[in-house]
């Protein structure tokens, strides 16, 4: 399969990076903001790439896009990211074409992510074709192509398991706590940042550890009450960190921002304080590791957790191929049918010009020439004879290019 909408000389490529080579500071490198995804879109604009999807989430950073050269991609990536093209080589891959949208595929469907079946990524895929068609950067390849990931998203959620149980870091974290914690529901917990990640724990912390005295701490103060009055939060002010800290028995990261939120200057207690950081990049600085009370644990090795939820969605994964490959193939039918469209059509041009220069000469041969009864039979028979060769060039067994080569030396037809 060949994209077959697409300006001459480019290919659809998949630039990126994910958890699977890219530690998370790496991965913190090449974050990319709001502020950098519409940056990278107008530069990709202005230099004349036609169609264009920026992605990135705590565990990848990706471009899919039309480019003469990957290089163009990689190119746009760092000039708006802390990383750098080196860095970047060094844990990316390149994919193109067919391989590129087998790659959307997987990771649109969860199973390329580092919790299988966590189906996050597709409200972050939604986005990001809004952003692109925003600002201009898409065509018709890539709608659909959306559109298909979405369908078998969907279409994976409900007839198969694999995101039973749990599904995100949040759960993960949640779970660990479970694991390493005795007594949690007497335990001081903390959390700093009410982002998605943020939200997701406290709904979980909540439901799993029963426990009521779960301080919410936001810099924006009104994002945490609205928060913490779905769930029956206490909310603290900002200014207060460091006192909410001391008296933390679990501290939980989910700020979001670019550089460490917590440091060990914001640390003056000398009990056991578990800190758990989800945030990319990292959020607590390294040297809180050298307070002897202080254990740190950061997403990475949440998500390393093999409980029985995730070996149990193991057993879903063919199924959820078997998805995929169904609606790969209704995209791979229309991809194929844009091909010759332009054939069909240019074809069908032709044999009109045929018919109306055959009812003018007949016209003026007969007086009674019924030219309304001509009109209509030729209509239909021009009809059935573009289906005809519609149809032909449909059959999986038609070397499609062969046969379009052929159709328009015949006919010697132009369809630019």
């Amino acid at each position: 399969m060949e994209p077959h909408l697409r300006a001459k000389g480019t290919n659809f490529y998949t630039i990126g990076l994910s958890y699977k080579k890219a530690d998370a500071e790496i991965r913190g490198h090449f974050s990319v903001s709001d502020e950098a995804k519409n940056a990278i879109l107008r530069q990709a604009k202005e230099e004349g790439i036609e169609a264009l999807l920026v992605t990135s989430t705590c565990n990848r950073t990706e471009l899919h896009g039309f480019a003469q050269h990957p290089f163009q991609l990689i190119k746009l990536l760092c000039e708006h990211t802390h990383g750098t093209v080196e860095e970047f080589e060094k844990v990316a891959y390149v994919h193109k074409n067919s391989k590129a949208v087998a790659h959307l595929f997987k990771v649109g469907t969860g199973l390329d992510s580092q919790i299988l079946g966590d189906f996050e990524i597709i409200s972050q895929l939604k986005l990001s074709f809004k952003a692109s068609k925003q600002a201009g950067v898409t065509n018709p390849f890539l709608e659909r192509l959306i559109n298909a990931v979405i369908q078998a998203s969907k279409r994976i959620k409900n007839e198969t398991e694999i995101s039973s149980g749990a599904t995100s870091v949040s759960f993960a974290s949640v779970q660990y706590i479970l694991k390493n914690v005795e007594d949690i529901s007497s335990k001081n917990i903390l959390l700093f940042g009410t982002g998605k990640i943020g939200r997701n724990t406290c709904e979980n912390l909540v439901k799993h550890t029963k426990n009521d005295h779960i301080v919410l701490i936001n810099r924006t103060k009104d994002k945490a009450e609205k928060v913490a009055g779905k769930f029956n939060l206490v909310v603290k002010e900002y200014a207060n960190i460091q006192s909410e800290i001391k008296n933390a028995d679990i501290l939980i990261v989910a700020t979001g921002a670019h550089n460490p939120t917590i440091s060990k200057q914001l640390i003056h207690s000398d009990k056991p304080l578990l800190i758990l950081d989800l945030s990319i990049p990292k959020n607590v600085a390294n040297d809180v590791t050298e307070l002897p009370n202080v254990t740190l644990v950061h997403l990475d090795h949440l998500s390393k957790m093999t409980d029985d939820t995730l070996q149990r969605r193991q057993q879903y994964i063919p199924q959820a191929e078997n998805i995929i490959e169904e609606v790969r193939l209704e995209f791979d039918n229309w991809l194929d049918t844009r091909k010759f469209a332009p054939t069909i059509k240019a074809l069908k041009n032709k044999l009109i010009t045929l018919k109306e220069a055959e009812i003018n000469l007949q016209r003026k041969k007969y007086a009674d020439f019924d030219e309304e009864q001509a009109d209509i039979i030729s209509s239909r028979i021009i009809q059935k004879i573009t289906n005809h060769f519609a149809n032909h060039l449909k059959d999986e067994n038609t070397s499609a290019d062969e046969s379009i080569e052929l159709i328009q030396k015949v006919f010697q037809l132009q369809n630019k």
